[in-house]
């Protein structure tokens, strides 16, 4: 073999190696068109969070009247005040002592 012929051996592949590297890893080069299926995933709608909590930063709409008067009010804390009585009468007489010895 002579020098020639390996010059043009070197030179062959010296071109044609990269060409070939050029071409095999175009094929990894993204499109802007959508061809595949993780494109269409991609492009898709993301469907709506629906999460166990509800939003904080939602509020209700204000009330159009208060939620208990003050006549409603004064009724339910002396019913209250009624069942706890009744609770603490019902304690002594079977003799269990309260936590609580003062009352509001």
């Amino acid at each position: 073999m002579g020098f020639a012929y390996v010059h043009r051996r070197i030179t062959a592949l010296a071109v044609g190696a990269p060409l070939l590297l050029g071409l095999s890893l175009g094929g990894c080069a993204t499109s802007t068109a959508p061809s595949s299926l993780m494109d269409a995933r991609a492009e898709a709608p993301m469907p709506a969070k629906t999460g166990a909590y509800l939003p904080v930063e939602d509020l209700p709409a204000p009330r159009q009247q208060a939620a208990l008067t003050a006549d409603e009010r004064a009724k339910l804390k002396q019913e209250l005040v009624a069942a706890r009585d009744r609770q603490e009468a019902a304690a002594k007489a079977q003799g269990v002592v309260s936590a609580e010895s003062g009352k509001p």
